[in-house]
């Protein structure tokens, strides 16, 4: 089965514009990967468009209702206002009332004051808009955040599921599916690693050497939940 248009842009952005890279990299877990995403490094027009693009449609397909999409600083913070404009492009009148907000990283103690920049989130549904998932520390840390102002977190969503275990888990749960045991929520990504490969199979990725690499990894390190 061919993945959709949208993740197919995506992909090709992402290794164009090296936000998705090859070769050897050691990650904070000492494990050595095969490849490695930055989302920072959409910071062009023509590399923006297709991360917002595809987040607004994995929404789209995928998230349930909410009413505040939430970016954790730092990275969230761009996504989550380019992301809102993408979604009133493909159904203005379903998003037209859905807000955007973020977080100091240091509250401010003059003007409007606080942590929270953007709409207030008490009372509201939230969707948390971030890159990735590592140890899922940094979306905990939001969840509370959001928590603590009166919202209710109703799921995630990021660029890329890596599918891989923790590094001192059981040997089975990854740090997207721990997340989801823990709050019963949806952690939806707009391509796994799984789709990296598909994407091997179907020619978006030409090197047959790197999807090799990549499928040893996935057999040494893979979730399986």
């Amino acid at each position: 089965m061919a993945l959709p248009q949208y993740k197919q842009d995506f992909l090709h952005a992402a290794i164009q514009g090296g936000a998705l890279r090859f070769g050897s990299f050691e990650l904070k877990s000492k494990r050595i990967s095969p490849y490695f995403f930055n989302a920072g490094d959409f910071f062009t027009l023509e590399l923006h468009m297709p991360i917002a693009d595809a987040y607004a449609h994995t929404i789209v397909a995928e998230a349930p209702e909410f009413d505040v999409i939430f970016g954790p600083a730092y990275k969230g913070i761009p996504l989550a206002s380019t992301v809102l404009y993408a979604l009133g492009r493909i159904d203005f009148a379903k998003y037209r009332n859905v807000a955007y907000s973020y977080d100091r990283k240091e509250a401010k103690d003059h003007g409007e004051g606080g942590t929270i920049v953007g709409s207030p989130l008490k009372g509201k549904r939230v969707l948390i808009i971030d890159d990735v998932v590592s140890a899922g520390t940094a979306k905990r840390q939001a969840i509370d955040m959001i928590r603590a102002q009166g919202g209710t977190v109703v799921g995630i969503v990021v660029a890329l599921d890596r599918q891989e275990t923790l590094p001192d888990g059981d040997g089975k749960t990854s740090a997207i599916g721990q997340l989801r045991k823990e709050y019963d929520i949806p952690i939806l990504a707009i391509v796994k690693l799984n789709d990296i490969i598909a994407a091997g199979t179907k020619g978006v990725i030409s090197d047959s050497d790197v999807i090799q690499r990549i499928q040893e990894y996935r057999a040494k390190y893979g979730a399986s939940e």
